[in-house]
């Protein structure tokens, strides 16, 4: 398909992120007192470097970098969770962000957690009572729903998040290191479910360090280095530039 037949649902147009932090790590407090004499352990820190990318309906993107390369800064970005500091984001609908690291609560049962995940993406209570019980069988924990979510395992609430967000349709979701919680079972079925989203005219932002995953999913693949772009294109291209990187620096 020509490109210019694709529908274009997220563009990227010279995208930076720059933080103002203290060598501590502390965030800068523009209100602070003392600033001015705490000036010398302020530095500046650039985690996107004008990014620019257009992605289109019905692809799943692999990004891939080394940590600290602008990743997950980048999906953040793209869900209005980080700002730009120059640049803009443009997206057709609003995208979803699905992470391991996504608080749910941890004295409230899974059951509970069900709605209130589904709340925070936007979705109606109705609508995640109606599918409560897909996504306790596809989570499998059906025998573990009414507990607290403290009890769970990292990988039983990796499961939940995950059948939480994949429970709807999305037209943009972004998963971030979601696959690499669970057993290859488990992770084999996720992938699945990624591809269904992606064929359901839906777009998907894979951030993984497993390069099985990432050419398994996805159609595309985008590799950032040190807040730069690198390289956009076919996975198995994209991959092998960006692994024999890394063995030159091994």
């Amino acid at each position: 398909m020509a490109e210019t037949d694709r529908k274009p649902v997220v563009v990227v147009d010279e995208v930076h992120v720059e933080y103002r932090v203290y060598a501590s790590g502390k965030a800068v407090n523009p209100n602070a007192r003392g600033l001015r004499r705490a000036r010398r352990g302020m530095r500046s820190v650039h985690a996107l470097k004008g990014v620019s990318f257009v992605a289109y309906e019905n692809e799943s993107i692999g990004v891939i970098g080394s940590n600290g390369s602008g990743k997950s800064t980048l999906m953040r970005t793209l869900v209005g969770l980080t700002p730009p500091s120059q640049g803009a984001v443009y997206a057709s609908s609003r995208p979803n962000l699905l992470g391991v690291g996504a608080a749910l609560l941890p004295d409230l049962s899974g059951d509970h957690n069900i709605v209130l995940g589904g709340l925070a993406l936007g979705f109606r209570k109705s609508q995640m009572a109606a599918l409560r019980d897909e996504i306790v069988s596809f989570a499998e924990l059906t025998d573990f729903i009414d507990l607290p979510m403290r009890t769970y395992s990292s990988g039983m609430q990796a499961r939940l998040k995950f059948a939480i967000a994949a429970s709807q349709k999305h037209d943009i979701l972004i998963i971030d290191e979601a696959l690499s919680v669970g057993d290859k079972r488990f992770q084999g079925r996720s992938e699945a479910k990624i591809r269904e989203i992606r064929d359901n005219a839906g777009t998907v932002f894979l951030v993984s360090h497993s390069m099985k995953s990432i050419l398994e999913i996805c159609n595309r693949v985008i590799w950032l280095n040190k807040g730069e772009l690198m390289m956009d294109g076919d996975p198995q291209e994209v991959v092998a530039a960006y692994q024999e990187s890394v063995a030159r620096q091994l």
